[in-house]
């Protein structure tokens, strides 16, 4: 199996986690939202696959390179 890591491409708070391990995702699917400079941005799972980890959390701030989650595909 291969892994896809996901990180995040812009500092700010994430606001929702739509996803957890063990959840398939499809390509496109939304794993997360992201609150940077008053805009909403969606993390979209760049693979179809299998949620293996989950390193962010609702309220979370982050910072560009942070890890989203990874995904095995």
């Amino acid at each position: 199996m291969t892994q896809e890591v996901i990180e995040v491409p812009i500092s700010g708070k994430i606001i929702s986690v739509d996803c957890k391990v063990g959840d398939a995702v499809k390509e496109g699917d939304t794993l997360c939202v992201i609150e940077s400079m008053k805009m909403e941005n969606p993390i979209l799972a760049p693979v179809a696959g299998t949620i293996q980890k989950i390193e962010v959390s609702a309220g979370q701030t982050v910072r560009e390179g942070d890890l989203v989650a990874i995904i095995e595909y």
